[in-house]
């Protein structure tokens, strides 16, 4: 009989080991649950992950769709600057042309009156250029002579010191910092 309380006592261990293993087991469930329910499913991060990626690409098309925008006004913009570039030349230069148009009607000129005339007109020339940056190059005799900016088409003897100008023959012109036409010049032959 001893035995057998010694059995019943031996189980009882056991018995309370398996119980808490129980307990320990239903407690691990309950945390990995726990720790699902705080975390997405795989199918929740995919889900938001293709979201995303359906925000970014409609982002990315939508700044390409700016950028080819942006394109095209500046190569129109490009090609109206090429086309109507000499537009405020050519206003200034309107008013002169109406100015000879203006001379060639009148009945009797006088020479006074055309001469009067054709100073008005280069008056209004002058101004039209000075207003569009067309600048004359115009070099005075003893001037040195630079290739930038004038043409010898003789060289002559003079007492003046070597390569430099005698003569002009004509104007030069440039429009701005660009030279359009060098001035025509005669320079001096070296002794």
């Amino acid at each position: 009989m001893q035995d057998q309380e010694n059995q019943e006592v031996s189980n009882q261990p056991e018995t309370a080991n398996a119980a808490d293993a129980a307990t320990n087991a239903a407690n691990g469930a309950n945390a990995g649950q726990a720790q699902q329910s705080s975390e997405p499913s795989l199918e929740e991060q995919l889900s938001a992950t293709e979201a995303k990626l359906a925000d970014m690409h409609d982002a990315f098309m939508r700044a390409k769709a700016e950028a080819d925008n942006i394109r095209r006004r500046a190569q129109e913009d490009v090609s109206k600057a090429h086309k109507f570039a000499i537009e405020s030349f050519a206003e200034a230069m309107v008013p002169v042309r109406d100015s000879l148009e203006m001379a060639l009607k009148v009945e009797a000129p006088t020479v006074e009156s055309i001469k009067e005339g054709v100073e008005m007109t280069l008056k209004q020339l002058t101004a039209a250029f000075e207003k569009n940056r067309l600048v004359e190059v115009m070099p005075q005799a003893g001037d040195k002579l630079d290739p930038n900016k004038h043409q010898a088409v003789a060289v002559v003897p003079s007492e003046q010191e070597a390569n430099t100008v005698v003569a002009v023959l004509q104007k030069g012109y440039m429009i701005a910092d660009r030279l359009l036409r060098p001035a025509i010049v005669t320079a001096a032959q070296p002794k």
